[in-house]
């Protein structure tokens, strides 16, 4: 079975890669998860959040963000002190300023999973690649989620960390073209 050549022999790693990367996400909840973690990879690599994911789940109530945004300080201090998941400062705080700043949006009438998705224009983009080394790592479509997350209020939602969070929730599939999970192999 041929597969992308980003993803080891790990079977946590082959479990996301084969049942999750790329599959189209539109639960709200989900793609909040998914925009925290990315976030959380900033200077590491995705195996390493994704080994800590379970941890993050329970440290940030399953990111439910009406529960995320009610942590405070003293979460922050007390997570900082939390082995289980990336002990930034930065990125905890981040992960419940994103909780607050979803909250706001949908204040605003603006429904998360369906502005996300509005990006791309609500149907997932399929690339062609045939190595995944000649995938971009950003986009115009990337930036522009960038720049209008940040404009809400949204922390570590760079270009490349929105580009990564669009291939993790299936708005973009960049599976390479020779891997088993690439839509046209699918058929």
């Amino acid at each position: 079975m041929q597969r992308c050549g980003w993803v080891t022999q790990d079977p946590l790693y082959l479990a996301y890669h084969d049942n999750e990367w790329g599959v189209a996400v539109t639960d709200r909840r989900e793609l909040f998860e998914m925009m925290c973690l990315e976030g959380q990879m900033a200077g590491l690599s995705w195996f390493t959040v994704l080994k800590k994911r379970e941890n993050y789940r329970n440290a940030f109530h399953h990111f439910e963000p009406q529960s995320v945004a009610l942590m405070n300080d003293a979460d922050v201090d007390r997570l900082m002190q939390e082995s289980g998941i990336i002990r930034h400062r930065g990125k905890i705080s981040a992960i419940i300023s994103n909780a607050r700043a979803l909250l706001a949006m949908e204040e605003n009438g603006e429904t998360f999973n369906s502005w996300i998705w509005d990006f791309v224009g609500n149907e997932q983009q399929i690339h062609q690649h045939e190595d995944y080394r000649t995938a971009p790592t950003f986009s115009a479509v990337s930036d522009a989620l960038s720049k209008a997350l940040k404009k809400r209020g949204f922390k570590f939602v760079g270009t490349t960390t929105c580009y990564s969070f669009m291939q993790a929730c299936g708005l973009i599939n960049d599976h390479v073209t020779g891997c088993f999970r690439h839509p046209d192999n699918l058929k």
